[in-house]
């Protein structure tokens, strides 16, 4: 899924492209809602001794022992500790499953395409490029579109998902 285009892998129809809206540092962010399975509040989060710095934690879902990011380090603004408003966005990124720690998620959507533009230069210089898949345009609002292929790539996913197994006992 995260392999392939754009265009491929995202909910586009010809309305536009249905997002999940949410807001870092006080900027508001879509990524496309095909990438997301769900939509928690914050639990509890076990930190990890000398993991990445954007790696907030793990937190355990119905069992499972999920990696934190941290979407505000990940993408170059200061940290947020946790509160009412945090949620966390569960991803699947090829067979990893990742939470994304957010300061607070706004909305479920539908942008229309012709309201997508690209990524303007001044984004671009304060946060990563290929991290960017355009800006929206809706009601006098903009959204900065996110590459979470980008954001979470292949060998990032693959460190992050050795965090997340259980060790092997003798």
């Amino acid at each position: 899924m995260f392999g392939e285009t754009a265009e491929q892998d995202s909910e586009v129809s010809d309305e536009g492209l249905q997002l999940v809206v949410f807001e870092l540092s006080g900027e508001e962010f879509g990524v496309d809602i095909m990438q997301v399975s769900e939509i928690i509040p914050a639990p509890q989060i076990t930190r990890v001794p000398q993991a990445p710095e954007c790696v907030k934690g793990l937190i355990n879902l119905r069992g499972k022992i999920i990696v934190l990011i941290d979407l505000n380090i990940r993408l170059g603004f200061s940290p947020k500790e946790s509160d009412e408003l945090s949620r966390i966005i569960i991803v699947e990124v090829g067979d990893t499953v990742i939470g994304m720690f957010v300061n607070s998620v706004k909305e479920v959507m539908r942008l229309p395409l012709s309201s997508i533009e690209p990524t303007p230069e001044m984004i671009k210089s304060k946060i990563n490029a290929e991290y960017l898949k355009g800006v929206g345009k809706l009601d006098g609002r903009l959204l900065i579109l996110l590459n979470l292929a980008k954001v979470l790539g292949e060998e990032e996913v693959e460190e992050l998902n050795q965090l997340s197994l259980p060790e092997e006992t003798t």
